[in-house]
């Protein structure tokens, strides 16, 4: 493989990784599926990319592609990747427990939103801000006349116990 190629197969991996960290699902699967194709796919890094696009594959909500390419590299000369391959197609070929739609927290469909919408942005001028409200607990000042500041002979018995711990040391030396 030539220089240039390997640039080009570690761009891509490295893009796909990002992109499915970040979540882009979509936009992973196109970077990994790229280095697929142009890196050696029996060395331990086309291994190493093909265990990220079966991955992203599932994460993106293309099953049986990971599923098929899952099956395909559990015959890869690369014994890590074998062994990968075969923890992974066991988890995609679990069976799917059922679940009450309680123990269930439904995340927002957010891919309608457009990137460039202003409201969108952090830190954005056009986002409208609301008067800060006062939160609901709030200390009260503490009433001194209600404290009780009678001595309780404590810090007396400290004091002197202190002290004779720090005369026994001192006599010892």
């Amino acid at each position: 493989m030539s220089s240039e190629n390997s640039n080009t197969v570690q761009a891509e991996y490295q893009a796909g990784k990002a992109a499915f960290e970040r979540g882009d699902y979509r936009k992973s699967v196109q970077h990994l599926e790229k280095a697929v194709a142009l890196a050696e796919s029996n060395t331990s890094l086309g291994g190493e990319i093909q265990i990220w696009l079966v991955t992203a594959y599932e994460a993106a909500g293309k099953q049986p592609e990971a599923i098929a390419l899952c099956k395909q590299i559990i015959r890869h000369p690369d014994l890590k990747t074998r062994k990968q391959s075969r923890r992974l197609l066991y988890i995609l070929e679990a069976p799917k427990l059922k679940t009450r739609p309680e123990w269930v927290t439904q995340i927002p469909d957010l891919t309608g939103l457009s990137d460039s919408e202003v409201r969108d942005r952090k830190g954005s001028a056009a986002i409208s801000t609301k008067p800060t409200e006062k939160p609901a607990f709030q200390l009260e000042p503490e009433d001194l006349s209600q404290v009780n500041t009678q001595d309780n002979r404590f810090i007396w018995f400290a004091l002197l116990a202190g002290l004779l711990i720090i005369g026994g040391l001192v006599w010892l030396m």
